[in-house]
């Protein structure tokens, strides 16, 4: 157990999180588990090859019910903040998006679901106070209301026959849908989806039910539990952004490599072109190539890259080309592995580049991402 700071928020799970002697640290204003005994490593080896239970209750979750009742508008005043088409999103289906400002930034990344009357949208923890204010000012036609309750994610291959002790109708989600389901005797929003690039599930649950809940699933000799430093080293190796890291203000989606979250419906053309935030930079990055890419990264040898590193297109350039957002040891490579910008015209497979690494420029290739191919149930 570690010293925790009283004046950090602590989620409905933060005295499992200490029973079950977890190394607490301040994150994103909470105290949150960034391992347990089992360490780093094997929790991430674990994830991949059986199952890890996390906490996200950190995360913002929202509900956005439009007044009039009719969950169309909602949709179409959601898709003036989002480059998203939330409006062809089906019941039960769920999208990944981005907020944007005017210059074609992002202003935080998110996931929507078509809940049937209401829109379920959960935003990032350092973010969500300015989310909330940004959704509030900017949708009149819609209540927006935070959702106090724990969210846990449940990933990897043997997350479905876990959580399917307790709820045998998770079995027919696929990727990407969500619905309400008993658990425990408690209705909870129960999606397919997650941010390991394993098959897995979030679940929303009431925080009176959240420790008997994570309880039931860690009774499963499949299921450990896992902290952020595996969640951080799993999401690297899936090739996901991390807001603040690899995305912030100053990177379009383009840039990001995030363009397949566009859908046709808003790019030029389509029934609902543009009319969002930043809308003429992030539809031209789509016609043309933007001036820098983000990209994978495979360093030569055991030395990790991290957030930082700057990067330079020979090994006696006197100006960084480019610099690295994420990095660090991918244990299911086996090896260091990193993200970062470098101008387009570098980012093919194989370039070869140099980081700066305490003074020193050591080689570097451009790598496809993910680094380790997802199994998510189609």
């Amino acid at each position: 157990m570690s010293e925790i700071d009283p004046g950090l928020k602590r989620t409905p799970l933060h005295d499992l999180h200490i029973a079950l002697d977890a190394k607490m640290v301040a994150f994103a204003g909470y105290a949150m588990p960034v391992q347990y005994p089992l360490g780093v490593m094997k929790e991430h080896l674990t994830t991949r090859e059986n199952a890890g239970l996390f906490d996200v209750s950190h995360m913002g979750q929202v509900r956005i019910t439009p007044r009039s009742g009719d969950l169309a508008e909602a949709a179409l005043a959601m898709e003036r903040l989002v480059p998203i088409d939330v409006l062809g999103l089906k019941n039960g289906r769920q999208r990944y998006a981005m907020f944007t400002n005017d210059a074609g930034g992002i202003q935080d990344d998110l996931m929507v679901t078509n809940a049937g009357d209401h829109l379920y949208v959960v935003v990032n923890a350092a973010c969500k106070e300015q989310d909330l204010e940004h959704l509030r000012a900017e949708m009149d036609e819609c209540l927006v209301d935070e959702i106090d309750a724990a969210l846990l994610a449940l990933q990897g291959p043997r997350s479905e026959a876990a959580l399917a002790t307790l709820a045998p109708e998770v079995i027919e989600l696929g990727f990407m849908e969500s619905r309400e389901v008993s658990l425990l005797g408690e209705q909870c929003r129960v999606s397919r989806s997650g941010y390991s690039g394993e098959d897995g599930f979030e679940v929303s649950a009431p925080n009176r039910s959240a420790v008997a809940l994570a309880q039931a699933l860690l009774e499963s000799h499949d299921v450990a539990p896992v902290g952020l430093g595996a969640r951080d080293s799993l999401r690297l190796e899936a090739g996901l952004c991390l807001y603040g890291s690899d995305i912030d203000v100053t990177t379009s989606p383009i840039e990001a490599g995030l363009k397949w979250a566009i859908q046709r419906s808003r790019r030029a053309g389509g029934a609902r072109e543009g009319n969002f935030p930043g809308a003429g930079r992030i539809l031209s990055e789509l016609e043309q190539q933007p001036q820098r890419l983000r990209v994978g990264l495979k360093p030569d040898g055991r030395a990790p890259m991290r957030h930082g590193t700057p990067l330079f297109a020979e090994v006696d350039s006197s100006e960084p080309c480019g610099r690295i957002t994420s990095g660090g040891f991918g244990p299911s490579v086996g090896a260091p592995i990193s993200m970062g910008y470098v101008p387009s015209e570098m980012a093919d497979t194989g370039t070869r580049l140099f980081g700066e690494v305490r003074g020193k420029r050591l080689p570097v290739k451009v790598a496809e991402i993910p680094f380790v191919a997802n199994t998510y149930k189609r």
